[in-house]
């Protein structure tokens, strides 16, 4: 078995690095603003929607491609809105039974999951499902 090496001029392998590198420092430094996941039920379901400080999202579902959108400008401050609202609190015992779906929220560093929606979370968890829906579903 013979291997071979291909030598590059040091400028190519710089160009092929200057390419890259910003990509994934991007990627790298944006900061999660707050996360929701629904998981549970009957039907599977496994959602996520992540929305960061830039306003910008990661969606997905149990089926379908992970989707990476911007929110409206309608959209980032009526979410914003909601998420001075918002308290956490406590995790909930999950309930007894099979068919319940956990809503898992993020925020500030914070976690939490509930099977009911309390006041404070609805709102947000309200905003984010519509995001979820609009930007995930095919065109």
């Amino acid at each position: 078995m013979r291997i071979s090496r291909i030598a590059l001029p040091p400028l190519a392998a710089l160009s092929v690095l200057a390419v890259t590198a910003p990509a994934e420092a991007a990627t790298a430094h944006r900061k999660l603003l707050v996360e929701l996941r629904e998981e549970g039920g009957f039907a599977g379901l496994r959602n996520r929607v992540a929305v960061y400080t830039d306003g910008c999202t990661v969606l997905s579902r149990r089926t379908g491609p992970t989707v990476r959108r911007c929110l409206t400008a309608a959209e980032w401050r009526g979410l914003r809105g909601s998420l001075k609202h918002l308290r956490l609190g406590r995790s909930q015992s999950r309930p007894p039974g099979a068919d319940f779906i956990a809503y898992r929220l993020a925020y500030k560093g914070h976690r939490a999951t509930r099977y009911t929606l309390p006041p404070t979370w609805q709102p947000v968890v309200s905003r984010l499902e519509k995001v979820l829906v609009k930007y995930s579903a095919p065109k």
